[in-house]
């Protein structure tokens, strides 16, 4: 739990006040919990998909083979992205 000490307009704190009482919680921090459970997928994934890292891992592992430590430029990494 991270605690906060937060500014907001009068129209954000109504919609949180809105939300509090249509799903009976105890504050507005509550409130603020539950319109982040119901919109925050659409900004964040919850949890990083195992075949993300994989994908990752991988990528990460063929650039050292091929290349060492040597850097690649924008070009060379979207070059490689469009070639899949």
């Amino acid at each position: 739990m991270i605690t906060m000490n937060l500014k907001v307009n009068e129209y954000t704190s109504r919609v949180l006040g809105v939300v509090k009482e249509k799903y009976g919680l105890r504050d507005k921090a509550q409130a603020l919990d539950r319109f982040a459970e119901m919109f925050g997928d659409d900004f964040v994934d919850r949890e990083v998909r195992e075949e993300v890292v994989r994908e990752v891992i991988e990528g990460t592992e063929r650039h050292f083979k091929k290349y060492g430590l040597r850097s690649r430029t924008m070009e060379e990494i979207e070059k490689s992205i469009e070639g899949k």
